[in-house]
């Protein structure tokens, strides 16, 4: 039997269109979602894509923290599935992005120096645009967020205290002061940077892990910073979640921090928002990324944990507890609600 040429084309065409997706990684995306969750996601990035300003930020309460709002809210939006070109939320994405990248210091700083917590603004916008950088089709702009991202990374190298810490702001500029919540904010950008292709100096995340392990309890919680300060639930989980995106799964001292989540964070009566009063949705940001990579109680944990954000979601879409304010909440309810979407290669199993 003879084809015509049309057909022959046709029929190399999508024999190299399937080629191309069984060698292209694909987002895991559940099998089945429950419409409820779903709608629940889409009134919260509606809320989200509602409140971004003109300008292409988005802010806390009193106008604060803009570059980490607008980089949270950015990571919300990929998690759907937009891009800057592609999806529902393409416009704010885009121009979230633009935002971030004007807001990019010669220092290489990504924020304000004036802000006195511009480190945790500094590692969520890596680690957003990172995640942005693989997905950018315009050659000139994708030259630019590599630019930033490459200056971004040496700054954040520089800002590392004696200790391998981060703090609130540089060592330099904070006296060598470190805690544990910007560390791992720090870990977490530097990692979606070295995952993107830019370059990240080994020593950085090797000194940052041996930093979270000296805050470690020798009951597995990790302590508010090297100093003490108490286990802490909120920041153990949050360390757990960084030492798994540096590649530390198996580690005695990873195993006692989970081991201390099991009993603290989850525990057996199910998930309440009764503890932790002012961390919870801080935690659980955290502690979800943990159950979705370890995957065997993740469908329970999900199930709970789904439930309790869906029941106490207001009717505008967000989540209204804690002081920083709506946009902080309801971005990271909205990440883990998405997580099992499998879109970001940071989340990713």
């Amino acid at each position: 039997m003879r084809y015509g040429t049309k057909w022959i084309r046709t029929a190399r065409w999508l024999a190299i269109v399937a080629t191309l997706a069984c060698l292209t990684p694909q987002p895991t995306v559940a099998a089945k979602r429950d419409p409820k969750v779903q709608s629940s996601v889409t009134r919260a990035l509606d809320y989200l894509a509602r409140e971004q300003r003109r300008q292409g930020y988005w802010e806390a309460n009193g106008g604060q923290y803009r570059v980490a709002m607008t980089a949270l809210s950015g990571i919300a939006l990929l998690c759907e599935g937009s891009t800057t070109t592609r999806g529902r939320y393409a416009k704010n994405v885009n121009r979230a992005v633009d935002y971030l990248l004007q807001q990019a210091q010669p220092s290489g700083l990504i924020g304000f120096p004036d802000d006195f917590h511009y480190t945790y603004g500094h590692g969520f916008s890596m680690l957003f645009l990172s995640q942005v950088f693989g997905e950018e089709e315009d050659a000139e702009r994708r030259t630019h967020i590599k630019n930033v991202l490459e200056r971004a990374v040496r700054f954040c190298a520089e800002a590392q205290t004696s200790r391998g810490g981060w703090g609130y702001v540089s060592a330099k500029d904070g006296n060598d002061f470190d805690e544990g919540s910007t560390c791992i904010t720090q870990v977490q950008g530097l990692r979606a940077c070295r995952n993107a292709g830019i370059a990240v100096p080994r020593e950085i995340i090797d000194r940052a892990k041996t930093y979270i392990e000296d805050c470690t309890t020798d009951e597995g919680g990790v302590q508010y910073s090297i100093r003490g300060g108490g286990a802490r639930p909120p920041i153990t989980a949050a360390a757990v979640a960084a030492m798994f995106n540096a590649g530390d799964y198996e580690s005695g001292n990873v195993k006692k921090m989970l081991e201390f989540c099991r009993e603290n964070v989850w525990p057996g009566s199910g998930i309440s928002q009764g503890q932790h009063f002012g961390h919870w949705h801080y935690m659980h940001f955290y502690y979800s990324q943990v159950m979705y990579r370890e995957g065997k109680d993740w469908d329970k944990y999900f199930k709970e944990i789904s439930a309790e954000l869906m029941r106490t979601q207001t009717a505008s879409g967000s989540w209204t507890e804690g002081h920083v304010g709506p946009v902080y909440v309801t971005a990271i309810n909205a990440t883990i609600l998405q997580l099992d979407k499998g879109f970001l290669p940071i989340y990713q199993r």
